[in-house]
């Protein structure tokens, strides 16, 4: 198969794989983790800002994250706890090999639009998408749970003006994602030769 082939086979075939999904207690190799987070250096990012920042939970590190956003959550949602939100939130970082937070830290020292941060990020996490999907494991972005809190910021080592992005969850695959479908690309391009 030629790289374009492969390619094309590679991003057309990209599925985001839950945690009820993964394949309980088997352990991906901290060298492949690694390797994609190299992958996902390497997104474009205006100014050589490079504004991703990235926490790996794994081992013991998964209950810690279980335990801080569990409780973050039941601090911060009031008359809105869902208990079954609270067990979720204890429970699905157990499921995965490893977690890796996903942070913006805010380029102060250009003059960069705080959007082209956010594409640079999104890129990286579209890099972790593909290289998990190279190395046949499943992952997906969750942007649930303590995501949007403020109070979540600092246990990532992020300041008032970064972003927390969500949590990538990698394992390894036990049942398989559906494939998926697309609308016709005729109807989301137009085209302008004239």
């Amino acid at each position: 198969m030629s790289k374009p082939e492969w390619f094309n086979e590679l991003a057309r075939n990209r599925r985001s794989v839950f945690p009820d999904q993964f394949e309980a207690g088997k352990r991906i190799n901290d060298d492949i983790i690694k390797q994609i987070l190299i992958n996902a250096t390497w997104a474009p990012n205006h100014g050589k800002t490079e504004p991703w920042r990235f926490t790996v939970f794994t081992g013991d590190g998964l209950k810690k994250l279980a335990a801080f956003q569990s409780e973050l959550y039941k601090q911060e949602a009031g008359e809105n706890f869902k208990e079954a939100t609270y067990i979720k939130l204890q429970q699905n970082p157990l499921k995965a090999s490893h977690i890796i937070a996903i942070g913006m830290k805010r380029t102060t020292t250009k003059n960069i639009p705080e959007a082209e941060d956010i594409a640079a990020v999104a890129c990286a996490v579209q890099n972790i998408y593909l290289s998990v999907s190279a190395y046949g494991l499943g992952g997906y972005l969750t942007t649930g749970g303590i995501t949007y809190k403020e109070k979540a910021k600092s246990f990532f080592g992020l300041g008032d003006e970064d972003k927390l992005f969500g949590f990538f969850y990698i394992g390894h695959i036990a049942v398989p994602s559906a494939g998926a479908t697309r609308q016709p690309l005729e109807e989301r391009v137009k085209w302008i030769t004239e």
